[in-house]
């Protein structure tokens, strides 16, 4: 079956630049890219056009107008423009491990949307991380990381865990199974269900508010966050505010209050 990974970006080629190699050494190979693109400059453009040559990826490179944070209305785009059934929700910020579509395409099932994790890196190793090291599987040994920086216990033992022991984890984690805009898959006729992201959210959950109205539409969700593994490169966050997440938060409460699953405000507007 021929997937969809959906990655969103905004003014990090060099980062990108790194995402892209993580999929061009994927296991599984029949997939199509398609990167929303929250109004970058033209420095993501031509970045996009050359790796798309180097690696011979299928990319759809998005873009919309800068008007400040945006991201739940290029998703929706993106969401329109995949050709396939099944969606793979990223970021342009974060490797995926070889197996990572194998392992989300494995545990597709109709019903469900599914969890996955992340292991967080310090600036240092962020930087140091080459296309070569992405290629080899060297990004990803919790030996070489350890020595690069990384201290955090949990992303050391995700990454050491193998699928084995990461099944167990998966199985007796107490972390709820959310959806994660880093690394989360889901039925494209389900999130088009619930009308796709709620636009008027900025950043701070607009993943997971999806991801509560997915629920309340009858989804169930599964946990992979200790199989389906990207490494997330470090950035600063000029985008954050108080107000913006209070507002978020007030509309993901009144979303469990009323118990809806489809938002107004998403791929079509004004559903009144």
């Amino acid at each position: 079956m021929k997937i969809s990974v959906i990655i969103s970006t905004y003014n990090m080629p060099d980062w990108l630049e790194k995402v892209l190699w993580g999929y061009a050494n994927q296991s599984y190979q029949n997939f199509e890219i398609i990167i929303a693109d929250d109004g970058s400059d033209t420095r993501t453009q031509e970045r996009i056009k050359l790796l798309q040559k180097e690696t011979g990826l299928e990319i759809y490179h998005l873009w919309h107008e800068d008007q400040g944070f945006r991201k739940p209305a290029i998703l929706n785009k993106a969401i329109m423009e995949t050709h396939t059934e099944y969606l793979i929700f990223t970021d342009g910020d974060c490797i995926p491990r070889k197996d990572f579509l194998e392992i989300h395409l494995k545990h597709a099932k109709r019903g469900y949307f599914l969890s996955g994790g992340y292991c967080k890196l310090p600036i240092c190793l962020s930087k140091k991380i080459s296309k070569n090291d992405i290629v080899s599987g060297i990004a990803f040994d919790p030996g070489w990381l350890k020595s690069g920086g990384l201290k955090a216990f949990s992303p050391l033992r995700k990454l050491s865990a193998g699928y084995r022991f990461g099944t167990l984890y998966d199985f007796f984690t107490l972390t709820g199974a959310t959806f994660n805009g880093c690394n989360s898959s889901v039925w494209k006729a389900d999130i088009i269900a619930v009308n796709g992201f709620d636009e008027r959210m900025g950043y701070g959950g607009l993943d997971r508010e999806i991801g509560e109205r997915l629920s309340n539409f009858g989804l169930k969700s599964k946990q992979i966050r200790n199989r389906a593994i990207v490494i997330h490169l470090d950035h600063s966050r000029g985008y954050k505010s108080k107000e913006t997440w209070d507002k978020n938060l007030s509309l993901r409460k009144s979303v469990k209050k009323s118990k809806s699953f489809r938002t107004n405000y998403g791929i079509k507007k004004n559903l009144f």
